[in-house]
């Protein structure tokens, strides 16, 4: 295939990823309804340019500081902690990056904004014509930038499949992953997980860069660098990087270990040395307070946060105490509301489930991990014939793609393994191998010798999973349910109403504006039902009475999302009581009647693909919402991963408390122990 001929095609497939990833950025008409992302954001506003070298050497005084809310911190529009530690568990280079940007276009946008009609988001909101606060404007632009990243995946991508295979492949391979749901829909938020694939990637290209022994242009002539020396140096850089956006891309150092093994060079000591070295002293420049910052509280053996109980270290490293929470968390030894979903899923199957059913589509997601499976094969066999050829001093089965191959394995084998067996199983968390599972399923569909069938049948992934793609995005052309279902209160609900949420949920009403008019939440009283906070001998006829007796004075209840009545009815043993709740509340037995419900999914044509939000806890919705989804034409896509539903497509329902029943006569209901 002529070059210019790969160009243009992968320039199409870029516009095409382009479209799908920058369509929607206002999904959520910038309410934060993303907690993790709300979170990143709020710290983002007080990441300033230090005034002197002493106040970045400082940890308590550093607006650079991730861990710690600086002194005097301000940002118009809301409120920021100030003088205390806080709890930061991502990396610092997604968010120095967004920060960057941000106060790019906040130095550039008032020149660009005359250049572009009002009407566009670009103007109206990344160059912020609106005049947006900084808490606000910092949404746009970081989910402008995490798109742009995850495109400069596609791309990288390409180069990888380009040189282990061929043209055809590198660019199929980046026509399925502009077209992955998982990452079109990662690509909207403000999160450090599209970073860290996109470090791993390149981290990964230039280690198989060094095994393919192609050095073209990397030949650093002042500094006498040969190509093998100035790719690894190139891919320590990454692997620095990789590791500041998140510490699960330590792994890396398998690959890299393995690169320069198989390039055979004869100071293989010195250049895994110098390679540890370029990668910790990336690292530590652009996470300088994962080292500074060492005045985090001394914890006991157990760290206690309200009902939650954590095991913990004295580390005094915020870094180091954040990746052990973290730890514990993706293990499941540290029992967390919005983790139990996890409980009784199997460890590698439940993982490729909610990829075949949601990230990628049956079609793709079959052919990627069967791709997987071949590639693993391929490599053993590979590495099986070198290691007799090398035993018999012979070169002949030593391929430099079969090296390639081996390098990329040592990244996508051992990181499936681990990621997939964790307890806590976010789809997200495969994100930085979902690239070359695409890769693997384009190879594996070029060893089709009919070039008929092989075009047929890479026809079909493409229209099925393009489909897919465009049915997802069409989600936000409607608003989000949140803001829906706010209006909603705002307008049939008098101030000063008490209305129940559920604990590790949102609350609404959102605050907007209606009408023209300024509303805000706090014109409403809130308080939290916590039926996912105290599971086993928690679970008690006392915890139940004061959830029924704020269930007595409220008005009205809030259910936003399934994390709670997706979870607590499939777990009767560690919630005796609680998980009665939901079934009751829905069966208008506790005296609510359901008077509201939204929610928006995937569609195309008026056809819908509808989660199902209550088959798996086995619970029986309410007639109003049955009929509300039934009057969606459409089919069912089965069970789902929380995670992919919750930020942007919850199904919203709100309850009336109409007849007014006391707190006995609902727990009458409720079948004790």
């Amino acid at each position: 295939m002529r070059s210019w001929i790969q160009w243009l095609l992968l320039a199409a497939i870029l516009i095409v990823a382009a479209t799908l990833r920058w369509t929607g950025l206002d999904w959520d008409d910038y309410n934060h309804f993303h907690p993790d992302e709300r979170y990143i954001t709020w710290v983002a506003t007080t990441i300033e340019w230090p005034d002197s070298l002493q106040a970045v050497l400082n940890p308590k005084q550093s607006t650079f500081n991730p861990y710690y809310w600086p002194p005097g911190a301000e940002s118009a529009g809301i409120v920021l902690d100030q003088d205390q530690p806080r709890k930061f568990a991502y990396g610092h280079v997604p968010l120095y990056l967004g920060v960057a940007a941000t106060r790019i276009v906040e130095r550039i946008g008032p020149a660009l904004q005359g250049l572009f009609p009002a009407a566009w988001l670009l103007t109206r909101d990344i160059l912020n014509a609106r005049g947006e606060v900084e808490f606000n404007h910092l949404l746009p632009v970081t989910r402008a930038l995490t798109g742009l990243v995850d495109l400069l995946l596609i791309l990288i991508l390409f180069l990888i499949g380009r040189r282990m295979f061929n043209a055809a492949v590198g660019l199929l391979a980046a026509a399925f992953l502009a077209l992955n749901v998982m990452h079109i829909q990662l690509a909207h938020f403000f999160a450090v997980d599209p970073y860290l694939a996109l470090f791993v990637a390149l981290a990964l290209y230039f280690m198989i860069r060094t095994v393919t022994a192609s050095g073209e242009g990397l030949r650093w002539r002042a500094f006498h660098c040969p190509p093998a020396t100035c790719n690894l140096l190139l891919a320590s850089l990454f692997i620095g990087l990789a590791v500041g956006s998140k510490f699960s891309a330590i792994m890396l150092f398998l690959p890299l270990i393995l690169a320069i093994w198989l390039s055979g060079k004869a100071d293989r000591w010195l250049l895994l040395i110098t390679s540890g070295l370029v990668a910790f002293l990336v690292f530590a420049i652009s996470n300088p307070y994962t080292l500074l910052d060492l005045g985090c509280e001394a914890l006991s053996p157990v760290t206690q946060l309200g009902p939650i109980t954590i095991p913990a270290r004295d580390w005094r490293s915020c870094y180091l105490q954040n990746i052990f929470t973290q730890g514990a968390m993706v293990r499941g030894t540290s029992d967390l509301g919005f983790t139990r979903q996890y409980a009784g899923t199997w460890p590698f199957f439940y993982p490729i489930e909610m990829q075949l059913r949601w990230g990628m589509g049956w079609l793709l997601g079959l052919l990627a991990f069967a791709g997987f499976a071949w590639a693993i094969w391929q490599g053993i066999n590979y590495a099986a014939q070198r290691i007799n050829a090398r035993s018999l001093g012979s070169d002949e089965a030593i391929s430099p793609q079969g090296d390639a191959s081996l390098v990329l394995l040592a990244w996508t084998l051992p990181f499936f393994l681990i990621t997939a067996g964790f307890y806590v199983k976010f789809m997200r968390y495969l994100l930085p191998v979902t690239p070359f599972l695409m890769l693997y399923g384009a190879a594996l569909l070029w060893q089709i010798r009919s070039r008929t069938i092989r075009y047929l049948a890479a026809g079909a992934v493409l229209a099925v999973t393009g489909t897919l793609a465009i049915s997802f995005v069409n989600i936000y052309d409607s608003d989000h349910p949140y803001n829906i279902a706010s209006r909603w209160v705002y307008t049939n609900v008098e101030p000063g109403t008490l209305i129940a949420s559920e604990q590790w949920d949102d609350s609404l009403p959102a605050s907007m504006l209606v009408d023209g008019q300024s509303r805000r939440r706090a014109e409403y009283k809130n308080e939290q039902l916590t039926w996912l906070t105290y599971p086993d001998q928690r679970d008690t006829e006392q915890r139940l009475a004061q959830n029924l007796d704020l269930l007595q004075r409220a008005e009205y209840v809030t259910v936003l999302t399934n994390r709670v009545y997706g979870v607590v009815p499939r777990q009767p043993d560690r919630f005796p009581l609680s998980s009665q709740f939901h079934q009751l509340l829905f069966d208008g037995d506790l005296g609510y009647e359901p008077v509201f419900t939204n929610t928006r999914t995937p569609n195309l044509m008026g056809v819908h693909l509808k989660p199902d939000s209550f088959s798996w806890p086995d619970v029986q919705p309410p007639a109003m919402v049955e009929s509300y989804l039934a009057g969606l034409p459409g089919i069912s896509g089965g069970r789902f991963d929380e995670s992919f539903t919750v930020y942007d497509q919850p199904l919203v329902t709100i309850f009336k408390n109409v007849e007014g029943k006391t707190a006995a006569e609902m727990g009458q209901y409720f079948n004790g122990e």
